[in-house]
């Protein structure tokens, strides 16, 4: 009689699922198996792209993601920080393409740095969501000369004026 009564109940659980309704692009379900299956996960495109955000820019090379103008200044007047800044995902039902504006450090090759981020993303997105990543675009948007210009200011020895002079 239990068996019956939970066979009643994960039948109307996939009932109630297969109605809900999602928007497009804005979730993605993850396949369990049915013997498993005690109901639906959906994963944000939000998630995907903090995700992804993260796991750019934890990379010695890269500067910073880039912004928009208007979330610049917002950010510079206290804003709190977006770590999905600079990253835009476009999520199948099962595939995830992922696009990054950012900013990369003077003297870094670009080349092999683009390919660091790419794996680093794509293993933290497949790890963390079950998602397969179909690809991981980069597009460098700038470069930044703070690291640079910092490093000369404390590697060079200050200029020592001759006593009496100012």
């Amino acid at each position: 009689m239990d068996e019956e009564l939970m066979n009643e109940t994960s039948e109307e659980i996939k009932e109630t699922a297969e109605t809900v309704s999602e928007e497009p692009n804005a979730e993605t379900e993850v396949e369990i198996p049915e013997e498993e299956s005690v109901g639906n996960i959906k994963i944000s495109v939000d998630v995907v792209s903090t995700i992804a955000g993260i796991a750019t820019a934890e990379l010695e090379g890269v500067a910073g993601m880039y912004s928009s103008f208007a979330g610049g200044i917002a950010e510079k007047f206290g804003a709190k920080k977006n770590p999905s800044k600079g990253v835009k995902v476009e999520m199948t039902e099962d595939t995830v393409a992922i696009d990054l504006y950012i900013v990369v450090d003077y003297g870094v090759r670009i080349p092999e740095l683009a390919w660091e981020i790419q794996e680093n993303v794509k293993n933290n997105v497949e790890t963390m969501t079950g998602l397969s990543v179909e690809k991981v675009n980069i597009h460098i948007e700038g470069v930044s000369f703070e690291k640079e210009t910092s490093e000369q200011i404390e590697g060079s020895e200050p200029e020592l004026l001759p006593e009496g002079e100012e």
